[in-house]
């Protein structure tokens, strides 16, 4: 009898997600690659297909259910000759989650279950590699040996995502969580208690100074959920420290202006902005200081040897940040227009866990809010995130006499466990030569 059909995990930090469409219905039947539903997670929204050929049985969670939790079975799949019999109540009730007809007027403090990873099995241990028939076709197409990838699918599963992350990232997933862990690897359990701290002491629960009706309660969703505890969770973990510069950019203007005006009608139009020189400088000048494109691990510090560059993009609420890989090796251009699209499909939520996850460093623009000058959380593995803030006319001193001048300033949080004073230092003197004069980036 084939398995029951279980919620994947589509990430590897992933622990619950929501089911947001179904795309079968009770009776069809199903092949390997067929699309069963959709997937939502807090940074995305992905297709999960078939591993095996049967027929819906019986769907254990409604459409629009969320905080399903990872490898909690979400339908029934049968024999195709079987009859649809129906799926005792006790496991129809422990697979779907309670839903709540409105939000409480108040948020209350609710306690969560122990961690259950990430809901991916380790790899089989026998020779004997366990994966669906569209993931082998594509790994034999391109190459790739199965018996090197971790499968996230159900009971340890290779499925066609994880081919597919291994091909994005270029080496076989099991290299990944070394190049790029997701978290350090000390971190304890963060609460997820509203009001708790890392260390486990208790904050004031809001709701509690304010009487009803003083206040919307507007539920946190996953994405916050997820928000809070990562960002809670780097804050308190990893030593911060500052270093801010200040940046003329009047000759960036002007090489940006000129280069805009050059701009195709049609096909190949493009505009820079002063983001697009920021990622440019910032790739160039993480190549010449490789000390800082770095990530902590307990073993060892571990210096990337490409510059993958996380772009905050604001989904107004929520944050993501995608990454341009390898952005040494691109242009303005190039830059540029693959940088609009990751913004547009992470607004869509459409990215891929292998398009937001990793990195190797982070950048994040208020500048177009005139924000003058702000601090930025890492965002682990990161070692360090540049805060960009508005460039803006400014009286500076030349020669002993005061003239106005465009001005940024920048500051960069860095992880001291990886990043010392003065290393941080002589990289943001590299970053500012490059901002200063753009020219330098082609020496």
């Amino acid at each position: 009898m084939p398995p029951d059909i279980l919620m994947p995990a589509l990430s590897p930090t992933m622990e619950e997600g929501k089911l947001a469409k179904w795309h079968v219905k009770e009776g069809d039947t199903v092949k390997p690659g067929d699309i069963l539903a959709e997937i939502e997670t807090d940074k995305a929204t992905m297709e999960y297909e078939a591993v095996d050929e049967g027929k819906i049985g019986k769907l254990l969670v409604p459409e629009g259910a969320e905080g399903v939790k990872v490898n909690s079975p979400i339908a029934q799949l049968i024999a195709e000759d079987s009859d649809n019999s129906a799926v005792p109540a006790a496991k129809r009730a422990a697979a779907v989650p309670e839903q709540k007809a409105k939000p409480a007027p108040a948020p209350q403090p609710a306690k969560t279950a122990g961690k259950s990873g990430n809901g991916a099995s380790a790899p089989q241990a026998d020779s004997r590699v366990f994966a669906s028939p569209l993931a082998k076709r594509i790994a034999e197409g391109k190459g790739i040996n199965l018996s090197h990838i971790s499968g996230t699918g159900p009971r340890g599963r290779i499925i066609k995502a994880d081919v597919e992350a291994a091909i994005g990232g270029g080496a076989p997933a099991q290299h990944v969580p070394a190049a790029r862990p997701a978290a350090p690897a000390t971190a304890p359990p963060v609460s997820e208690a509203p009001g708790a701290s890392p260390a486990g002491l208790a904050l004031p629960d809001a709701s509690r100074f304010y009487q009803d009706g003083e206040y919307e309660a507007v539920p946190n969703d996953s994405m916050r959920k997820a928000i809070a505890r990562r960002l809670t969770s780097a804050k308190a973990l990893v030593p911060h420290y500052y270093l801010t510069i200040e940046c003329d950019i009047g000759a960036l203007m002007q090489a940006r202006a000129r280069l805009n005006e050059r701009s195709p009608k049609a096909d190949g139009a493009y505009k820079l902005s002063v983001n697009d020189f920021v990622v440019k400088a910032a790739a160039q000048a993480l190549l010449k200081h490789p000390d800082v494109n770095a990530s902590w691990t307990d073993a060892a510090v571990l210096r990337h040897k490409h510059a993958d560059i996380g772009i905050a993009v604001d989904l107004n609420p929520g944050l993501i940040t995608p990454i341009l890989f390898q952005a040494e090796t691109k242009g303005l251009i190039e830059l540029s227009g693959e940088m609009k699209s990751l913004a547009q499909r992470a607004k869509a939520k459409k990215l891929k866990p292998q398009e937001y996850e990793g990195g190797s460093f982070a950048i994040s623009n208020l500048g177009m809010f005139g924000v003058r000058e702000f601090t930025a959380i890492i965002n682990p593995p990161h070692s360090a995130i540049l805060a960009v803030g508005a460039a803006e006319e400014r009286a500076v001193v030349r020669d002993g006499k005061i003239t106005a001048a465009s001005v940024m300033s920048i500051t960069m949080s860095c992880d001291h466990r990886v990043i010392d004073g003065a290393m941080g230092a002589r990289f943001l003197q590299t970053l500012r030569a490059y901002l200063e004069e753009p020219a330098a980036m082609l020496l």
